[in-house]
């Protein structure tokens, strides 16, 4: 299958072209000569080529929660995939925008590998500091999938501010304006 002219040893790394007969492509395939067998990094059952050989993967930490937004209607779909967005949670069939939050679990993920043609997933970001409960009002879910967290205003705040719209003596436009325009129709400004 393989010819070489040269012997394995000679070069670290050599490459190996083949053709994969079923779709008429070449591929090329690094060769680790010490072990006579192909180079790759193994993940948990899965064999990863690197492009290159210093290739090293950014690190990665997974997002617990994932927002599900049903892209596709219900109807044509077959009875199991109705049946795996009904458990997901989408319960409404006509109102297909409203999103769902689900944990990301091996099981939810299966789930979302079936009908992964009729929903939309975007992991959740949280921020470094999770609310209060007391603070769950002031948060707003972003259809990117990032968690804000809205400051509560502080109460010397708001009450200055009342004070400063409560105020009789601010100069208002308004009220400016109103007050010229009946000196003005009453003849106060010329005299």
């Amino acid at each position: 299958m393989f010819s070489h002219s040269f012997p394995l040893n000679v070069f670290f790394l050599r490459r190996v072209k083949y053709i994969c007969h079923s779709s008429f492509t070449k591929r090329d395939i690094k060769w680790n000569a010490e072990n006579k067998n192909l180079k790759g990094v193994r993940y948990e059952g899965v064999t990863y080529y690197p492009r290159h050989p210093d290739h090293v993967d950014p690190s990665f930490k997974p997002s617990k929660l994932l927002l599900v937004t049903r892209v596709k209607p219900f109807a044509g779909n077959s009875w199991w995939e109705k049946k795996t967005l009904e458990n997901l949670g989408f319960i409404n069939k006509n109102h297909s925008n409203t999103p769902v939050i689900v944990k990301n679990i091996p099981e939810i993920c299966a789930m979302l590998w079936t009908v992964k043609h009729l929903v939309k997933i975007v992991p959740i970001k949280l921020p470094d500091k999770l609310p209060n409960p007391d603070d769950l009002n002031n948060t707003y879910l972003h259809e990117n999938g990032t968690l804000y967290v809205i400051p509560r205003v502080d109460p010397a705040r708001v009450d200055a501010i009342e004070k400063f719209m409560n105020d009789s003596k601010k100069l208002n436009r308004n009220l400016i304006q109103d007050k010229l325009r009946k000196q003005w129709l009453t003849g106060g400004i010329l005299s």
